[in-house]
């Protein structure tokens, strides 16, 4: 393999994996916002899918270039609901 195509393979790979960690990271916004509207509500609501899809980001990163992701706790919703 040349230099060309050694470099062209590392940056699709690096494309390819900012690719995925944009679909986990849609994927975790649209978990807050359910549970943001749920809490806005007075309904109960669970941080369970929000921390799943961060487990499997955090995971994500450690294969490449992807920023990480903090664990969220339902304190956190509350705090964030009732700031605005």
């Amino acid at each position: 393999m040349n230099v060309h195509e050694a470099i062209s393979k590392h940056s699709n790979a690096q494309h390819m994996h900012l690719v995925r960690f944009a679909e986990l990271d849609a994927q975790r916004e649209s978990a807050i916002d359910d549970a943001v509207d749920l809490c806005k509500r007075g309904l109960p609501f669970t941080v369970d899918a929000i921390n799943a899809v961060t487990a499997r980001i955090i995971a994500h990163a450690k294969e490449g270039i992807s920023p990480l992701r903090s664990y969220v706790t339902e304190d956190m919703v509350r705090e964030y609901v009732n700031k605005g």
